[in-house]
């Protein structure tokens, strides 16, 4: 046995229990089922000092797929000293005959496709970037609750042939003149009480997550560059925050295009011989952060513009930055008013903008200096 060798071990993990499988980077060696263990941090140190002792001078290379189950290993792993990556299960190739899928086999066919280097690793976040993440993500999912709540109401009161007498819609005399309404029937004033009553529950949950919001972003180490982003048009704090937060350090990207092509902005394409034919957006990566960027890209509609409150954004900023958003304005409203006159469908020429704001977005990002994160303190934050 080569005690330098490197050994790669796959894990299939689930919620109470994880299949590991070891194969040496030897020619011809195959992956043999190690054992079965339990989903828990204890049993994942006593796992790695246990080949540890086996390999005494070998690297050992945790792999497993990205899912529900989190980070957490992947934290564990590298915080002990050890090599660990997630592969994302979409970018597993898979045989079409194969037709037989256990535990143990796919523990072994991510320690083979990784050592054939046919496997590549997801990005992983710090915990720090994860949980500014989940609360941007909750923060969406409040306001997704309080417009489902709005449309039942909307909709009762459309079925009874209520018609609202206040123009201003959600305001508290709005709210007052839903509490004043009496209907024909006792239980359909219950019903109207308990949506009343959950809407104003639902505002208040919104309410303290943005407070929470943003008192958190002014501490997060990504907050330079969530601020300089807003400089651009159409880029609030809260699509920068979300946007940030989805995407993490952009620094990671050396080109543009890799951030379109990640964010599943670029065409699909089907070419073969003396055809080119190229189709809708590839929709790959982050929904939410492409989301985000194609609503921010609907404003570029307008001449270029510095309003009053794009102004009090740029406070503070380096004229570099500046300078980016202006020639991105420039150039996006022109690109809008041309694909638009071109003929081409609003949804489309938007799909584009958005496309090429990921570029300035991109090119702001690299202007700005992120202090990097101290490896103690990403141990000491590790969930106890």
């Amino acid at each position: 046995m080569n005690n330098d060798s490197t050994i790669f071990i796959g894990l299939d993990t689930h919620k109470s229990f994880t299949q590991v499988a070891l194969l040496k980077d030897k020619r011809g060696e195959a992956p043999s089922s190690y054992s079965r263990i339990q989903s828990t941090k204890s049993a994942f140190i006593k796992l790695s000092q246990t080949l540890q002792s086996q390999f005494p001078k070998a690297t050992l290379n945790f792999i497993y797929e990205a899912g529900p189950c989190g980070y957490w290993i992947y934290r564990l792993l590298t915080s002990i000293g050890h090599q660990c990556y997630i592969v994302a299960p979409s970018l597993i190739p898979k045989a079409p005959g194969d037709k037989i899928k256990t535990d143990k086999r796919d523990a072994a066919k991510l320690a083979r496709l990784f050592r054939a280097d046919e496997l590549n690793a997801i990005y992983v976040p710090e915990a720090e970037d994860e949980a500014i993440r989940d609360l941007s993500r909750a923060r969406e999912t409040a306001m997704k609750d309080l417009k489902d709540a709005k449309f039942q109401l909307k909709g009762f009161l459309l079925r009874n042939n209520i018609t609202a007498t206040v123009k201003d819609n959600w305001s508290k005399k709005h709210l007052r003149w839903l509490t004043e309404l009496v209907l024909p029937h006792h239980s359909q004033q219950i019903v109207l009480q308990e949506m009343i009553q959950i809407i104003s529950e639902r505002m208040q949950r919104l309410q303290r997550l943005d407070n929470e919001l943003l008192y958190q972003v002014k501490n997060w180490r990504y907050y330079p560059v969530v601020k300089a982003i807003q400089a651009m048009r159409g880029v609030r704090l809260l699509v920068a925050l979300g946007t940030i937060a989805e995407l993490g350090d952009l620094r990671r990207f050396d080109h543009p295009r890799k951030l379109m092509s990640y964010l599943g902005l670029v065409p699909s394409e089907h070419s073969s011989g003396q055809k080119r034919r190229q189709g809708s957006i590839t929709k790959c990566g982050n929904k939410r952060a492409r989301r985000l960027l194609v609503e921010s890209a609907h404003t570029y509609k307008h001449k270029p513009n510095i309003s009053a409150e794009l102004q009090i954004r740029q406070e503070d900023l380096s004229k570099e930055i500046i300078d980016i958003a202006w020639q991105a304005q420039l150039r996006l409203c022109r690109r809008y008013q041309r694909l638009m006159f071109l003929g081409k469908h609003r949804s489309v020429v938007v799909t584009a903008i958005a496309r090429e704001m990921v570029a300035f977005i991109w090119a702001i990002a690299r202007e700005v200096v992120i202090i990097p994160i101290d490896p103690r303190q990403r141990i000491s934050r590790l969930p106890v």
